[in-house]
């Protein structure tokens, strides 16, 4: 039988937070947005339930960059671009159909895959330009 979660105003803030932007924030960043709202938020809490959302699958982690783990809001099937230089994330809907190279992985392998992960890396506009 599956534990049923309390919901809380803290958990809700914090997933809403994460789902507000498109940055893909760190759980630091997350604690610097809403320690002046929620004055006895713990960067405890937010680690805590940073890890529940990824095991129930409602925000996603984009790896780490800069030496810290990044989250997504955004759990539909997408790539990422990844700046070497300043640690900008960046969404890419749309790319490639992400579903027809799962239907290939699964023809070579005979498996089945349950996620899939496409991440360049490089340098931002931004970047590129002051270099």
């Amino acid at each position: 039988m599956e534990k049923t979660r309390k919901r809380s105003k803290k958990r809700d803030a914090i997933l809403a937070c994460i789902r507000s932007t498109r940055r893909h924030p760190s759980a630091e960043w997350i604690y610097d947005r809403l320690k002046p709202e929620i004055p006895d938020l713990s960067r405890g809490t937010v680690y805590r339930n940073l890890r529940l959302f990824l095991e129930e699958g409602v925000v996603a982690s984009v790896g780490v960059v800069g030496g810290l783990e990044r989250f997504d809001g955004d759990v539909s099937p997408h790539a990422h671009f990844i700046c070497q230089c300043c640690g900008e994330v960046i969404d890419l809907p749309g790319l490639a159909s992400l579903e027809a190279m799962a239907g290939q992985a699964e023809a070579l392998t005979g498996g089945r895959i349950e996620g899939c992960a496409v991440t360049f890396s490089g340098l931002c506009r931004s970047c590129v330009k002051t270099r």
